[in-house]
């Protein structure tokens, strides 16, 4: 447990803005994907994990707004917030370097979301858990296609293998921020409200070294790991990609179309 943030104001809002901000990020990194997979198919197929996360953001970032009570809706929330008002992973925010990047991020996070969303699901917090019960069908796919993919790329040719290897050793740092746990979350856990990430941190770990063992790739089980979105604490790449997400509204408040 981590001491950073030990009260925080409105901690049920910081908590599910933090689940809508991972599922918006990385399905805009995932939109960036189009046209760029190995084929047609994949082209589509990502595209539609893409539509699946911003929809959850949408309903997720829809809830934070209400909890806020501010009356800010889930688009002023996506489009009026600067980089360090953002609490997503660092993991989702990793650019697409190659498709075996691109899978790899999905596979350590909708491995870490599938178990999450699936408690979430149970949870005294009604709104919250009805959102999670719709998103788990979608997660669960997201989870299976990337996990397939591991796997035939790791089994594949000694390229394959090297890239996704490679992925991992690039990625591994950013996967102990996802199980990060802060007093103010305790707190939320117990009043029924949140999942406490690092409950399902020994799940993900077996799931984790099962697909990669019969990948034939391995984890970095000893590594400097990254935090800060508690604090936010962002990498470089969140605030240009909020740049190109956020241009039109910024530059003209209230367009419609």
């Amino acid at each position: 447990m981590t001491d950073v943030y030990e009260t925080v104001e409105n901690p049920h809002f910081q908590y599910v803005l933090g689940l809508g901000d991972d599922s918006l990020i990385l399905g805009q990194r995932l939109s960036e994907c189009l046209s760029k997979g190995p084929a047609l198919e994949m082209d589509i197929a990502v595209s539609n994990l893409s539509l699946d996360l911003i929809g959850q953001a949408d309903l997720l970032l829809g809830y934070a707004g209400k909890i806020e009570g501010k009356g800010r809706s889930a688009d002023e929330l996506v489009n009026f917030r600067d980089a360090h008002d953002y609490r997503c992973h660092w993991l989702v925010e990793q650019p697409d370097r190659d498709w075996g990047y691109t899978i790899c991020r999905q596979f350590l996070f909708s491995s870490y979301q599938y178990l999450l969303f699936e408690r979430l699901a149970k949870l005294e917090d009604k709104e919250l858990a009805e959102i999670a019960a719709k998103a788990l069908k979608e997660i669960a796919y997201h989870r299976r296609f990337s996990a397939e993919w591991i796997v035939r790329l790791g089994q594949g040719t000694e390229e394959s293998n090297l890239r996704v290897q490679n992925a991992i050793n690039e990625l591994w740092r950013y996967t102990g921020e996802l199980f990060e746990t802060t007093k103010w979350e305790e707190a939320l856990a117990k009043e029924g409200k949140a999942i406490l990430a690092s409950d399902v941190e020994a799940e993900w770990v077996e799931t984790i070294d099962e697909v990669f063992a019969k990948a034939g790739l391995s984890k970095l089980d000893d590594f400097y790991m990254v935090y800060g979105r508690h604090k936010g604490h962002h990498s470089e790449y969140l605030g240009h990609m909020l740049c190109e997400m956020q241009y039109l509204q910024r530059a003209y408040p209230g367009a419609e179309w």
